[in-house]
């Protein structure tokens, strides 16, 4: 086949694609990209590849600016027609020079349709971050790993390319030339708090199959004591997890629990009164003993091993013989990484100098802090976000 033939192919099925986007399962939809990323890969040119590593900040500076101004909201409410960069201006006080430049951006992103010279039309990825989107909270929110990832090689020049895992002294605490924790600065920051609590509750809807989906709850939990508390989420932030699950499972006896800080339990709008909100420090002793089920989501990955057995021993001291510890986690494969768990690793070290760790890994951690892996349940459909299930009892 020709590059001609080879390009008109890849058009048509674009098209394909585009004419139906809801035919599209997830699975088919991680592997298509992963399909262009590789051929990217086998065309990209060496300059081609470090155009678009060192120019890749350019792209999320300019949304970053682009949605401060709202001109996201304001392409939306253009006519069918057109609206200029005048015409823009006048909705978002800009200069219009300046969302020409910024327009440059967002066509070939994707955000914005240029039907002439400077006259331009919403395409449906406008919306993403337009007023009132979540996905506005998750830019916010990444732009504070930005600011540590661009001064990530001076603090490795000046550690000596040692791997951190002081997360009072790590990456983040050099880009903010701060001595404090990330959790503490973030509570000192109304609206970076809010962003991240939005974020976390965004991440936690596109990671395929709930644990739930692929772990026998009802055969596991349904013989649970009414008077025994059935679920601790420990670390729960919002309640999503835990209400997906109330709603799935309304009629298992015991209580539900969610356990957060306090700038987490107060930022919750909407959940169910059958779940009780905790505040709670997992760092103090754990005050519900002989719970059911301890469960934890993607909060050790934020902690380096010292902190993170702390957490676990706290909960193993509150566990009985009956009682669970559900780890639901992310696990670097020994091989083969994917480019996204690579960067959320890279991510993980920069704020709190803490990592993603392989399965081996988890159950050593488990182990150290006392506690013996039971079974690692896995998902049907492993998606490069997917987590895994660790159970885990109390060995004395």
């Amino acid at each position: 086949m020709s590059v001609s033939e080879t390009i008109k192919a890849i058009d048509a099925s674009i098209t394909s694609l585009t004419s139906n986007p809801g035919a599209l399962l997830e699975p088919e939809r991680q592997q298509l990209l992963a399909a262009a990323k590789r051929l990217q890969n086998a065309v990209e040119s060496p300059v081609d590849t470090i155009v678009s590593i060192t120019l890749g900040t350019h792209r999320g500076a300019a949304v970053r600016v682009a949605m401060d101004m709202v001109l996201f909201t304001a392409l939306l409410g253009a006519e069918e027609g057109g609206i200029t960069a005048k015409g823009l201006g006048e909705k978002t006080d800009g200069d219009p020079l300046l969302i020409t430049r910024l327009m440059r951006f967002l066509i070939p992103l994707g955000f914005a349709k240029e039907l002439d010279v400077d006259l331009y039309v919403p395409t449906p990825k406008t919306g993403f971050f337009a007023t009132g989107s979540p996905l506005q909270a998750s830019i916010t929110h990444l732009a504070t790993h930005s600011q540590i990832l661009v001064k990530l090689a001076d603090y490795f020049r000046e550690t000596g390319y040692k791997n951190p895992t002081d997360t009072f002294s790590g990456p983040f605490q050099y880009a903010f030339n701060t001595k404090v924790h990330y959790w503490e600065w973030l509570k000192t920051d109304p609206v970076q708090q809010a962003a991240f609590n939005a974020h976390m509750a965004l991440t936690r809807m596109d990671r395929g199959q709930h644990w739930y989906e692929f772990f026998p709850v009802e055969e596991r939990f349904g013989n649970n004591s009414p008077d025994t508390p059935l679920l601790i989420d420990i670390g729960g932030g919002l309640g999503h997890d835990l209400a997906e699950f109330h709603s799935r499972f309304p009629n298992l006896p015991g209580k539900l629990i969610l356990q957060d800080l306090p700038a987490a339990i107060e930022d919750i709008k909407d959940l169910s009164s059958s779940i009780e909100r905790m505040k709670y420090d997992f760092f103090t002793p754990q005050p519900v003993k002989g719970a059911r089920v301890y469960y934890m989501r993607t909060v050790l990955h934020d902690w380096p091993d010292k902190q993170s057995l702390e957490i676990l021993k706290n909960i193993r001291e509150a566990m009985t013989k009956d009682s669970v510890l559900l780890l639901n986690e992310n696990f670097l494969p020994e091989k083969y990484v994917p480019l996204f768990n690579a960067e959320v690793d890279l991510s993980m070290m920069a704020m709190f100098a803490a990592e993603e760790r392989t399965e081996k890994q988890w159950k050593v951690l488990l182990e150290e802090a006392g506690l013996e892996v039971v079974k690692v349940w896995y998902p049907s459909e492993r998606l490069d976000a997917s987590a895994t299930l660790f159970e885990a009892v109390r060995k004395d």
